[in-house]
């Protein structure tokens, strides 16, 4: 199957690589299947401005009409500075500092996510300072295993994040003292990339035993943030360019037990935007090895480190080329790091030196996590709508 990206190989051949390359129209497509399955059941969908903070793809998911979920100050002043509305933006993260939480208050963001008893009090008093109430959630660690990569687990006990069930008695004593806080909702996040729907529906059992826990001491919360983490196929990134977004709200609807005018909140990152996103590099070397053959690009970890910190799967692709007797190769980056390789024995037509090549779905992770590592200089980004 030729790649989707072949019809760009002028456009790729006369600009300098590496670069990042998004296709605008389908981050469009998946935005509008998004907005289409999750209304359906009167969903509210926050995208999780970790995953890519590029100004031009944000302004775009604004305008579709997603939320802002955000996990550090810099990322909430995007999000308001950008238009996303200090109504729909909402702040999570283990660790906030009193400059960041200062911020988001006086901006009179919708919720605070809290996971911990200190972080409780430190907003309370913050709030306090500034004359106001902050509405705040409790991030909920609900023990739940997201069988995927245990970098990007994040609903175990032995995960830094959230409150643990047994802190909840502590917890709401505390808030009791918070005369600064209104607690209107739970939190739960459980991980990410996570392919298999099971955990989901792990998650959801798990959730309505919490839910209940509160309901018997008088909580009817309004809001309930079940979080994100629905995975793609980066194996197949133009087969299955978008998810399978109803299958996953529908589980939801079938499995969580909604309280009476309780709003449900998702925050999508990655589902958002990895597929429209490619890293566009060129061959510098074809290097003989003992037992490989070495294809090294001009661009390396400090563009995409998802390969050396995860051992993450990215398709790669050589533009240049079409079909043709497939040789194996190491494809590796530039940077002095043994790790800086996007992978191993890779299967490609053969490859030469000024081939155009294309490592798939980085939409995610990808811009967001560059580094000018080796003082590496930052690279640009394009876009689809831009080519006529």
């Amino acid at each position: 199957m030729m790649s989707a990206l072949h019809k760009y190989h002028t456009f790729f051949s006369n600009h300098k690589t590496p670069f990042y390359f998004y296709d605008t129209d389908l981050l469009q497509r998946t935005l509008a299947e998004i907005k289409k399955t999750s209304s359906t059941y009167n969903y509210h969908v926050h995208y999780a401005l970790k995953a890519n903070t590029n100004d031009t793809l944000l302004k775009i998911i604004k305008e579709a009409g997603l939320g802002a979920d955000c996990v550090s100050g810099n990322e909430v002043k995007k999000a308001i500075e950008l238009g996303f509305g200090a109504a729909n933006v909402v702040f999570a993260g283990v660790g906030k500092s009193d400059d960041e939480i200062n911020y988001a208050l006086q901006q009179n963001i919708f919720c605070f996510n809290c996971e911990s008893i200190p972080e409780i009090e430190v907003i309370n008093e913050l709030a306090k300072q500034q004359n106001k109430t902050a509405q705040i959630a409790l991030r909920i660690n609900p023990n739940i295993d997201a069988q995927t990569h245990k970098y990007i687990t994040t609903g175990l006990e032995e995960n830094k994040f959230g409150i643990n069930f047994h802190e909840l008695t502590d917890v709401l004593a505390v808030l009791k003292n918070c005369s600064n806080l209104k607690l209107i909702g739970l939190h739960f996040h459980i991980g990410s990339q996570i392919t298999d729907l099971n955990p989901f529906k792990n998650l959801c059992t798990r959730v309505n035993e919490i839910q209940q826990w509160f309901l018997q001491r008088g909580y009817q919360l309004p809001h309930l943030n079940v979080g994100g983490g629905l995975g793609i196929n980066y194996n197949k990134p133009d087969e299955e360019a978008l998810c399978d977004f109803n299958a996953f709200f529908s589980l939801f609807k079938k499995f969580l037990q909604v309280q009476p005018n309780q709003q449900i909140h998702f925050e999508l990152g990655r589902a958002v935007v990895a597929q429209c996103g490619s890293l566009i590099t060129k061959v510098l070397y074809i290097k003989k090895g003992t037992n490989t053959n070495f294809a090294i690009l001009d661009a390396g970890m400090t563009e995409l480190i998802r390969p050396a910190l995860y051992q993450a799967y990215h398709k790669i692709e050589n533009v240049s080329k079409g079909k043709g007797q497939n040789l194996k190769y190491d494809v590796v980056g530039p940077i002095c790091e043994s790790s800086d390789c996007f992978g191993k024995a890779v299967e490609l037509p053969e490859t030469l030196r000024g081939d155009i090549m294309a490592i798939r779905s980085a939409g995610a992770y990808g811009e967001v996590m560059s580094s000018q590592y080796n003082l590496r200089d930052k690279v640009k980004s394009y876009f689809s709508r831009e080519i006529k």
